[in-house]
């Protein structure tokens, strides 16, 4: 009698799991001077947004990452537990940033959660939802503060 891993018995999508730990891992790694490792992730004809900017390609993203990357001191993240549909995934995150221009280098954190299709083992299409105000408008020197303000008066 042969048997089978566990992993491919009735998993269409069994890539899923091991790309979502990839990409984990690669985002806890990443920095300016290792950029080549997306392509592990990532296949060619990646699509990715986020608040900020919206990119396709690899070399795009590449790019993108390369100036998103230029000022950061150290970026690693949290992750909470995917929700994985078919060749879909949903993981929420919270990112532990320290930067050159934001709050003089010291950490913030922001909370996000990526949506993600996987194809082939590879991520194809990649959107992150944040609040760009957590990572950039809170903390500017003098309007952060009111910002910081409205926000606490509001909530």
């Amino acid at each position: 009698m042969t048997t089978v891993p566990p992993i491919e018995v009735g998993r269409p999508h069994s890539a899923v799991p091991v790309t979502l730990e990839r990409f984990r891992r690669l985002f806890n790694e990443l920095d300016k001077g290792n950029l080549n490792k997306l392509t592990d992730v990532y296949s060619e004809d990646i699509e990715f947004q986020d608040p900020l900017g919206y990119v396709k390609g690899l070399d795009a993203l590449t790019h993108y990452f390369a100036g998103s990357y230029a000022n950061v001191i150290s970026c690693h993240f949290t992750f909470e537990s995917a929700v994985i549909q078919e060749s879909f995934a949903s993981l929420p995150w919270v990112m532990h940033l320290r930067h050159k221009r934001i709050r003089g280098g010291r950490e913030i954190q922001v909370s996000g959660i990526s949506h993600l299709e996987i194809k082939s083992g590879k991520i194809c299409y990649h959107r992150d939802y944040f609040d760009a105000g957590q990572l950039l408008y809170e903390n500017l020197p003098i309007i952060g503060g009111v910002i910081r303000w409205v926000k606490g008066y509001a909530g």
